[in-house]
């Protein structure tokens, strides 16, 4: 949800929802300047431009789905399909773009797909075509197959910081 709610966040929301929100924003901007993302970042070849930020939120993505045993007790298509519940039971609470997203997303099990390879490329295919200005998003799994090895020890290093970051930010900022 943090993706598509943008600018102020509505008062009526419910408060759990809300803090959610803060803190995804806050995970954001801490991701954007983490060491490890921009690092990752910059293995990515210059054609992207300000996509390889996205390609970045992809690819690490996948790395978080084909290793979620180590972060999580709860198995991924557990998770997935409690999480694909929520949307269905609060559906009258998602932002428009994210009511027309949703049921493709559960359709399609997005969350457990990621682990895929193939599934990588055509997110970023998709991607693309919502863009204002015209990127190959798509062809950055060459550059995954290349690096991958560098990316996926970046990404490690990132959540280590990123799980602290988190679990001190929802205990100290109740917004």
């Amino acid at each position: 949800m943090g993706d598509f709610v943008k600018g102020p966040i509505p008062e009526d929301y419910p408060r759990t929802i809300a803090q959610g929100l803060h803190l995804h924003r806050r995970i954001d901007s801490f991701s954007h300047n983490n060491l490890h993302t921009r690092r990752s970042r910059n293995r990515l070849d210059q054609k992207y431009g300000h996509g390889r930020g996205i390609i970045i939120d992809i690819f690490y993505d996948h790395f978080l789905a084909s290793s979620w045993s180590r972060y999580s007790p709860e198995p991924l298509e557990d998770f997935a399909n409690r999480f694909y519940k929520l949307l269905q039971t609060n559906h009258h609470k998602l932002p428009d773009d994210l009511k027309v997203v949703a049921p493709r997303m559960i359709e399609h099990n997005w969350l457990v797909s990621y682990q895929h390879f193939e599934v990588v490329g055509k997110a970023l295919h998709r991607i693309s075509q919502r863009l204002s200005k015209s990127l190959p998003l798509a062809d950055a799994t060459e550059d995954l197959a290349c690096h991958e090895k560098y990316l996926r020890n970046d990404f490690r290093e990132f959540m280590k910081e990123a799980v602290l970051f988190a679990s001190e930010e929802a205990a100290t900022n109740p917004f």
